[in-house]
């Protein structure tokens, strides 16, 4: 037997004795906290809400109808009962010398494992009703993407503690090259020496939220109305309903004409915008309560929540980018927000809020603790070419010119006398849109520093994208038609969180940003990047 057909003939044992020391090596699998089962019990049953209403109100709530709704309500929360005891029971997790392992699934089973380097952190998060229970949903982020990355739910609240810190105490010790840079003190002292960076309280939560306008509120009163006629006799939606009512109170609101019905459109537009600011405030004091945003030796560690509490860690060497954004309204007053473009999750999003609303001198050392500055008076703008903003405006504005001549053409033929009207409106109309295309040229440009590249863009909501030159992905430049003969073309820099294009600028100008970009790419030993 050669020396190769040996190798190959040892080989298959030596691998099943690595993998049998790897299985002596990890932990007996556990199960989630049993507690998860009455979770899922209480999922069903809020599921069973709306049939079991509908149900009931089918036949204005007779005795058979609520009979029928309650049977229908005990089937679903024994159904629920049955799978949530069956998810529970075949959900098992074990911690291992090099990953976690992870299975699940009641008639196709599943197994993932993650290997402790592939995890960037560990987060918590707590909705309401597990929050009442003590229970905790622990998320394994893997910068994988939202759909791939590893979760348990539900642990009680010490045992997701304990598992977060025995998982980080285990990819630190894989990471040997950031236990050298950091050190083992500063890594167990990472939150406790922890910088508060920004937070924000009851005021600003309730300014904030009055910025947060929101009509949803008003879809859900209109269902409630609609199943509100089927339990009583009167029809909300008719016109002499009113008229009635108002001549039983004395008829004094229809003595007053046309005044009534400006009181009742001053009545209805103040309730909507009541009901809608309340919303917004209700929807901001949930999700952003207890803001805080701190910088540890792990990263930057935000935590929000009234009743879904989540607690993120963000590492500062997966930050690409920053963005700065407005609406708006909230632009007049001088309010922004901050997000961190970012190998790690937020919701499905590569995008992290930090800092949803604040001022920008509140954001300047949030930008500068993540490594990046925010432009300045002596930043070296660049614009796009004339051409790309004359070819813009011609462009907006040639559909409305053409909609003018066909409407002239029409009226010249059927009706002369609107013919000027008929061509006025979209002539203005493509006058306003070849306006509002140089009003965007002016605010839209770019500057390329030492360490990042930046953009702006934005006439009545200005935003800018700051991006490190060093952790680009990508740098294309692409032309159509029109641009390869006008002399311009955009270029795409490749993020994680997406694409950041700077459209319009000259072509040397692309080549010689591009080329910048690499060239600082390729110089770079990326296994010697900084890991805090």
């Amino acid at each position: 037997m050669s020396s190769s057909e040996a190798t190959l003939a040892s080989g298959a044992p030596a691998r099943k004795l690595a993998e049998a020391e790897q299985q002596d090596d990890r932990d007996a699998p556990q199960r989630t906290a049993p507690l998860s089962i009455g979770l899922g019990v209480l999922s069903a049953a809020q599921n069973a809400v709306i049939p079991v209403l509908l149900v009931g109100l089918g036949n204005r709530g007779e005795g058979f109808a609520v009979l029928a709704s309650l049977a229908l309500g005990a089937v679903f929360v024994l159904i629920g009962l049955g799978f949530s005891f069956l998810r529970w029971q075949r959900l098992t997790y074990s911690i291992g010398a090099q990953d976690i392992r992870v299975e699940s699934g009641i008639l196709s089973r599943s197994a993932r494992s993650v290997p402790y380097e592939r995890i960037q952190d560990v987060s918590l998060e707590q909705s309401f009703l597990p929050r009442l229970l003590g229970l905790v949903a622990v998320k394994f982020e893997t910068g994988a993407g939202g759909g791939d990355d590893l979760s348990l739910t539900y642990l009680t609240l010490e045992q997701g503690e304990g598992l977060r810190q025995m998982v980080r105490e285990r990819r630190d010790a894989a990471n040997a090259e950031e236990r050298v840079q950091l050190g083992a003190s500063a890594l167990e002292s990472a939150d406790s020496d922890a910088e508060t960076l920004f937070t924000m309280g009851p005021q600003r939560l309730f300014v904030f939220g009055l910025f947060e306008f929101s009509l949803a509120v008003f879809a859900v009163l209109a269902g409630l109305l609609q199943y509100l006629d089927d339990l009583i006799d009167i029809d909300l939606w008719e016109v002499e309903f009113w008229e009635d009512l108002a001549r039983e109170q004395g008829g004094w609101l229809l003595e007053l004409g046309a005044y009534a019905q400006a009181l009742g459109a001053i009545a209805g537009l103040t309730g909507v915008f009541v009901l809608g600011s309340a919303t917004g405030i209700v929807r901001t004091f949930n999700r952003e309560w207890g803001f805080l945003l701190e910088r540890t030796a792990r990263g930057f560690r935000r935590r929000r929540g009234l009743f879904t509490r989540t607690d993120v860690v963000m590492p500062v060497h997966r930050v690409q980018g920053v963005r700065v954004g407005t609406g708006m309204l909230r632009y007049r007053f001088g309010w922004h927000s901050l997000r961190f473009v970012s190998l790690a999750q937020d919701a499905g999003s590569a995008s992290h809020v930090v800092a949803p609303f604040a001022r920008m001198e509140e954001l300047a050392p949030i930008v500068a603790a993540a490594g990046f500055q925010l432009p300045d008076d002596d930043t070296a703008w660049h614009r796009a070419t004339i051409a790309y903003r004359t070819d813009g405006m011609v462009l907006d504005g040639l559909f409305f010119v053409l909609a003018a001549l066909i409407a002239g053409v029409g009226t010249a033929i059927y009706a002369p006398d609107w013919v000027l009207i008929a061509t006025a409106i979209p002539l203005a109309l493509a006058l306003l849109a070849a306006g509002l295309n140089w009003l965007s040229w002016q605010h839209k440009r770019h500057a390329l520093g030492t360490d990042q590249i930046m953009a702006q863009a934005g006439v009545l909501a200005p935003r800018s994208q700051l991006a490190s030159r060093l952790k680009l992905h990508s740098a294309e430049i692409t032309q159509g038609p029109l641009a390869r003969l006008r002399g311009y073309a955009t270029l795409h820099l490749g993020l994680a969180g997406g694409v950041l294009a700077i459209p319009g600028i000259p072509l040397a100008r692309a080549r010689q940003v591009r080329s910048q970009v690499l060239e600082t790419i390729t110089a770079t030993d990326f296994s010697q990047l900084e890991t805090a």
